[in-house]
């Protein structure tokens, strides 16, 4: 086999939370573009509708517009009820739905923390065992969430002590889980993104031009189409001896 064939998705299912924008959006498409079909998920049912139906037309993939809070059992088991009923299997689930506030750490409320984490960790978890309760009974299945190079360093000048604890427990549940799935057939990685220029971050240009690129070694941000390859190759056979895996894509903003 060709080593290029190793990352060709054709025939795969892909589930992509919160895809409606960002890295989210950019990951399912760079799937749908290495032969995947993909499930769009988001807070609001019209936006996932309008995402899949660019990238069927764009890609000629099969796609699937879902709402689904990702921090509601009941809703993630519902989508992955919808997602067996309309593909019959499931190959790939990349968590990638979460939030972010800012806030000193003596004045985060507790409401704020409580969100967050349902989202982040809480989330991801459920999306984790759901997904994994099919891939296991398939015998296969690549799992990938979304941490953070957050996980790893202190972000300046933003405070954001809970949205790095969350992330720090993504890696940690990672690996957990991982070591307990590998035996099973199904694969779990994260991947820790560094500063993308994403909607998320458009509106913080001083700080990108003060504080994030002066600290970044390439001396720039990342663009979300950035973020695509790495995800097929987590996805794809490419990765198929990696598990419990972590790859950071930060620019080297982390080495520092």
């Amino acid at each position: 086999m060709n080593v290029l064939d190793k990352f060709k998705l054709d025939g795969k299912v892909a589930l992509i939370t919160g895809s409606t924008r960002g890295l989210g959006k950019a990951s399912a498409i760079a799937l749908a573009q290495a032969g995947a079909n993909v499930v769009i998920t988001g807070t609001k049912l019209k936006d996932a509708q309008t995402v899949a139906s660019e990238i069927a037309d764009s890609t000629g993939r099969k796609t699937l517009g879902l709402q689904c809070d990702v921090s509601k059992s009941e809703q993630v088991n519902a989508m992955m009820d919808e997602i067996i009923e309309t593909f019959g299997k499931l190959d790939i689930a990349f968590n990638n739905a979460g939030i972010a506030t800012v806030a000193n750490a003596e004045d985060i409320p507790e409401e704020d923390y409580d969100n967050l984490m349902a989202v982040n960790l809480k989330g991801v978890f459920l999306c984790t065992q759901a997904a994994g309760r099919i891939m296991l009974r398939q015998g296969s299945g690549s799992i990938i969430n979304m941490a953070s190079m957050s996980s790893h360093i202190v972000n300046v000048p933003q405070n954001i002590a809970h949205y790095a604890a969350s992330k720090a427990g993504v890696l940690q549940l990672t690996k957990a889980i991982a070591a307990e799935w590998a035996p099973r057939g199904v694969r779990v990685n994260a991947i820790s993104p560094g500063y993308h220029n994403t909607e998320m971050v458009a509106g913080f240009k001083e700080l990108q031009e003060q504080w994030w690129v002066p600290r970044i070694p390439m001396g720039r941000m990342a663009q979300p189409v950035e973020i695509g390859p790495a995800i097929v190759f987590l996805a794809s056979d490419a990765s198929s001896y990696m598990t419990g895996g972590e790859l950071v894509t930060d620019g080297g903003y982390s080495l520092w």
